[in-house]
């Protein structure tokens, strides 16, 4: 399954590399940008968002179907709102407009608890001395690099 996934994975990479570099994702940049303006050089940003909307819901679906394969059940608790907030979370702190980005908060945000499981807190105390350490560290990440760890690169 490992491999199958990573090659789900590597090939997702490249469709939005490619993407990125054509004249499609140059106007989906301008989109982003600047919508009037877009709009005014006679662009169909309704169509173009559509697109990426499909285009997403697609990776989306192949990520999802290789999860309902590997796990053989799934049903509606099997996702809550954390999981949500933590993706989002990923994406936020390692950079929404670049490519690494979502890569890179996703090694934070999974590698930082586990990092902070070997403080060697009493027990007592250690779930949530480690829940207040991880989001003082997420708040320092915020502030401090405000559009992720890795800049956008255009």
């Amino acid at each position: 399954m490992l491999i199958l996934v990573s090659a789900s994975a590597l090939l997702s990479y490249a469709v939005v590399v490619q993407l990125a570099r054509s004249p499609f994702g140059r106007v989906l940049r301008a989109i982003r940008d600047d919508e009037v303006f877009t709009k005014s050089l006679g662009k169909a940003i309704y169509r173009y968002k559509i697109s990426t909307f499909a285009v997403s819901g697609s990776m989306a679906a192949l990520a999802g179907g290789l999860y309902a394969y590997y796990m053989t059940f799934i049903d509606p608790t099997s996702f809550t709102i954390m999981e949500s907030i933590l993706i989002l979370s990923m994406v936020i702190i390692g950079g929404a407009g670049s490519r690494w980005g979502p890569l890179v908060g996703a090694t934070v945000l999974v590698i930082l608890p586990e990092g902070l499981r070997f403080l060697g807190l009493p027990d007592s105390v250690a779930g949530n001395l480690r829940q207040v350490i991880y989001g003082v560290l997420l708040i320092v990440i915020v502030i401090f690099r405000p559009k992720g760890l890795v800049a956008v690169s255009d």
